[in-house]
């Protein structure tokens, strides 16, 4: 039987990312990782799943979980409820993605908008595909020129060669009207949002929606694209194959296992959950 643990008595929400966090190199969720969100779930906690990840992807790699979640998706630009129902919805209007699509961008990297329905793409990217197990969100090739409406869920580019997409960062940056935040989810993944949106604002309308607050809650992350959610929350760890850069940066934070490593699922046995004699 597991009980909740005294040391975490006033965590009631766990909040975690996906990739590179909850789930294994190879993009899955572990059978013990289940268990152990299975043993939450029982507890009475609320869960959280916070990604860069378009929904239709994430419904399907959450499932394996078997417990009800709400779903962040898109860094913040989707809320689906535990009964997979549109809450919150937000797309970056045609102007603002023409406005960076516009700017000379290295024809080798992978541009990527997420749509509702598939996502468009200048080139096929294996890498970025291998992120699909299976392919319940496909991509679909264009030319970005002839395109008439851009407005998206989000905008990513994609390369191996991390210093050219850092360039790309900062010829966005120095826009006269920057309408985007920017960050880099894995070092061959710059990710584009709204200013007005990020994982931790959909969590705050979960939190708010549920009334609880961030100091009842825990985080796990391990990109940038996790940095404000991990400093919103009372508690939060970052996983031990995250960036040596953003370690640094939020050096105040403990480090746990790796994903590869079930880190998240062992973090929570052992902090929020422990066995007790029947």
């Amino acid at each position: 039987m597991l009980e909740i643990s005294n040391e975490s008595h006033k965590i009631k929400v766990i909040v975690t990312d996906l990739d590179g966090t909850l789930l294994t190199p190879e993009h899955t969720i572990s059978t013990y990782t289940q268990s152990i969100f299975r043993a939450l779930h029982r507890q009475g906690y609320s869960i959280i799943v916070a990604t860069g990840r378009h929904h239709k992807d994430a419904m399907h790699i959450t499932k394996s979980l078997d417990v009800p979640i709400y779903l962040v998706t898109s860094n913040g630009a989707r809320i689906h409820t535990p009964e997979k129902e549109l809450y919150y919805a937000f797309d970056i209007e045609n102007e603002a993605i023409k406005s960076v699509l516009a700017l000379d961008i290295d024809t080798a990297i992978t541009t990527v908008l997420f749509k509702e329905e598939v996502w468009l793409t200048n080139k096929e990217n294996k890498k970025l595909n291998s992120f699909q197990t299976e392919m319940h969100y496909p991509p679909q090739i264009v030319d970005f020129k002839t395109e008439t409406d851009l407005s998206a869920i989000k905008l990513l580019f994609v390369d191996d060669d991390h210093e050219k997409l850092q360039q790309l960062d900062q010829l966005i940056k120095a826009q006269p009207h920057n309408y985007f935040e920017t960050c880099f989810s894995l070092p061959i993944c710059l990710e584009l949002m709204d200013k007005r949106i990020d994982k931790s604002y959909a969590i705050a309308k979960i939190l708010e929606k549920e009334n609880y607050t961030f100091e009842e809650a825990i985080s796990f992350g391990d990109g940038f694209n996790d940095e404000k959610m991990l400093l919103a929350t009372q508690k939060a760890l970052i996983m031990g194959n995250a960036p040596d850069k953003l370690k640094n940066k939020l050096a105040h934070l403990e480090v746990i296992a790796s994903n590869d490593e079930d880190g998240v699922a062992k973090y929570i046995e052992t902090n929020i959950l422990h066995k007790v004699a029947k």
